[in-house]
C-alpha cells in the first residue's frame, strides 16, 4: 500500500519544524509521533512549528494526532504554532477547538518573528 502522507522535520533559526505532506489520518499517526518523540528528545523544544503547506486532508484520528502532540507540549509548558494552513484547514481547526491552543501563521517566518518575540 502507497503512503498518503509524508512525514520530515528540519530546525530553522532554532525552532524545531515538522512538515506534514498529504493526508492526516490513522495511517499517519505513527510516523508523525515517532517524529515528534524524536524532535521532543533531540531538542527539548519550548516552542515548536507544524508546517501544513503540503497537507491535503485531515480525519478525526489526524486531529487526535495533533491534539496528542498539543497536549504533551504543553503538558511542560511548550508552545505550538500552525503554519500554511489553507482556509479550509483553518476552519476545521477552529471547529474543533485547536485554534484557541495554538498559534497561526500564513508564513514561518511569521512563526519564527512571534516565537523570536517570546524568547
Amino acid at each position: 500500500m502507497e503512503k498518503t502522507h509524508k512525514i520530515t522535520t528540519d530546525v530553522i533559526e532554532e525552532v524545531p519544524v515538522l512538515f506534514v505532506e498529504g493526508d492526516i489520518t490513522s495511517e499517519a499517526d505513527s510516523d508523525i509521533m515517532k517524529h515528534y518523540t524524536e524532535i521532543k528528545e533531540t531538542h527539548s523544544p519550548y516552542h515548536m512549528v507544524i508546517n501544513f503547506d503540503k497537507t491535503k486532508y485531515i480525519n478525526s484520528a489526524g486531529i487526535a494526532t495533533l491534539i496528542n502532540i498539543i497536549q504533551d507540549l504543553g503538558d511542560i509548558g511548550g508552545k505550538i504554532s500552525f503554519v500554511g494552513l489553507s482556509n479550509h484547514f483553518q476552519k476545521v481547526m477552529d471547529i474543533v477547538g485547536i485554534s484557541d491552543f495554538v498559534d497561526i501563521f500564513h508564513t514561518n517566518e511569521e512563526a519564527f518573528a512571534h516565537i523570536a518575540k517570546d524568547r
